[in-house]
């Protein structure tokens, strides 16, 4: 179940609610519980299996991690256990195809390719599950000891399926004394429906557009194919943060507060600061679970530099099992590793304009990467970037770029913090709280008649 389907939108979630909201504040968590398993098992129930394995297996880890507190051997070894099959599983479903696909390239083998569907949201709350044993362990978040409530932390639905990555040591408070107020509530629909504009109104077109670009590569010439990967980098922003929104204001309409994932990327003037702001809670995560304990930037230049390839290589190949993935991290390691050895004090110089078109030219290409699974098409792809004998714009790509002009313009100023702006100039006007009510509710609107529409509209970061 997606939260831009309108069953969830006007069944699942005013009926959760309702019932969220009668019960007592003592039964809430089992309700979200039970909840959280429904909406991950809708229309493929043996995934709650797998979940509530997880859940057993990180809870019991986290229990004999915290038992074993005087016993430094048993508890490394119960953590080290816990991991390696948290680590097994998200290996086995996800990457078993690829490397099978990898070993068969040898010419003497042809093992058989094993068809395993991958489960949604297992990258993101593997992770979650992980990082709560290792915080038990360093002593940085509480042993959890109702598992009721360890279950809602890692199956919570609203951010289950694909992030924000939540760490238990910043919910534990709020899984047994969460506060839900009519302002958080507000606030939460509000927060709700404007990911849902950014995913329906923009992504999803921005979608149509690369998608349409891509189908004919060979016509498009030099500006069509910029156009192209430009339209996925906005669909991919809109997507990801429009689904991030959504999730955080559920979490607020259900007395949750989760750290903001997202801080406006493409303003940014470095690739260093891009990743600040883009996906922050999965950069928070790789930071403290694994650059941190291989050294960080406490043992030497050229050690720093084999933690950051190893950081980048890492996190390319959590988003997905294709080489391109690989690719695309080590493509940022290696761009993180020039700028703070070699250009950051040439960047610092530069004029700001001159800093955000380089970081905006590093991270579309980038997408182009994360885009191609294909190796061959990608090549193609990086070559009609900048091959000028393809001619400069097609005319049908001309054409879909004229009629799309107007959204492609309004999807770059709404990547920029300027509504944001407005906004806190304007916040305490005297009718401002109307203009804001009618302007969130002409998006529920819009958004529900495009859905009435629309079959099926994914999000991109489901597949990771």
């Amino acid at each position: 179940m997606v939260f831009s389907s309108l069953v969830f939108m006007f069944a699942y979630l005013p009926l959760t609610l309702l019932i969220y909201y009668i019960v007592p504040r003592k039964g809430r968590n089992i309700f979200l519980f039970f909840i959280n398993l429904l909406f991950y098992g809708w229309g493929e129930p043996k995934l709650i299996v797998l979940m509530l394995i997880n859940i057993a297996v990180n809870y019991i880890g986290g229990y004999l991690v915290d038992k074993f507190r005087d016993d430094p051997k048993k508890r490394k070894l119960v953590l080290i256990l816990t991991c390696v099959i948290d680590i097994g599983t998200l290996a086995v479903f996800k990457y078993t195809g690829m490397i099978v696909e990898t070993v068969n390239m040898l010419p003497f083998l042809n093992l058989p390719t094993p068809q395993i569907s991958l489960p949604i949201g297992i990258s993101f709350y593997t992770f979650q599950t992980m990082s709560y044993v290792i915080d038990v362990y360093r002593g940085d978040a509480p042993v959890s000891k109702n598992p009721i409530n360890f279950g809602t932390y890692v199956a919570l639905f609203p951010q289950l399926i694909a992030g924000p990555i939540v760490r238990y040591r910043d919910v534990a408070e709020q899984l047994t004394n969460r506060k839900e107020t009519l302002d958080e509530f507000t606030k939460g629909v509000n927060l709700f429906i404007i990911g849902l504009g950014k995913k329906v109104l923009i992504a999803n077109q921005m979608g149509n557009l690369s998608t349409a670009m891509f189908a004919t590569t060979d016509e498009n010439g030099v500006v069509g194919t910029w156009v192209g990967i430009i339209a996925y980098s906005f669909q991919l922003y809109f997507d990801f943060s429009g689904y991030s929104d959504m999730a955080c204001g559920l979490g607020n309409m259900l007395g949750f507060e989760f750290l903001k994932n997202f801080n406006y990327p493409y303003i940014s003037k470095s690739v260093t600061e891009f990743w600040r702001r883009w996906h922050i809670s999965l950069s928070t995560w790789f930071k403290e679970y694994v650059y941190i304990p291989l050294g960080g930037n406490r043992k030497g230049a050229k050690r720093q530099i084999l933690n950051l390839i190893i950081v980048w290589g890492l996190t390319g190949i959590w988003h997905g099992a294709s080489w391109n993935f690989v690719l695309w991290g080590l493509y940022y390691g290696v761009l993180l590793i020039f700028e703070k050895f070699v250009f950051k004090k040439v960047l610092d110089k530069l004029p700001s304009a001159i800093q955000h078109i380089y970081t905006m030219f590093i991270v579309v290409i980038g997408w182009g990467l994360f885009y191609f699974t294909d190796m061959s098409k990608l090549g193609t792809f990086l070559g009609d970037l900048f091959n000028f004998g393809n001619g400069i714009c097609g005319e049908q790509a001309l054409n879909l770029i004229l009629s799309y002009l107007p959204l492609i313009i309004a999807a770059a100023v709404a990547s920029t913090p300027l509504a944001a702006k407005l906004y806190a100039k304007v916040q305490n006007t005297k009718y401002i709280g109307f203009a804001q009510t009618a302007f969130v509710a002409a998006v529920l609107v819009l958004c529900t008649a495009s859905l009435v529409n629309q079959s099926y509209n994914p999000f991109l970061y489901f597949r990771f």
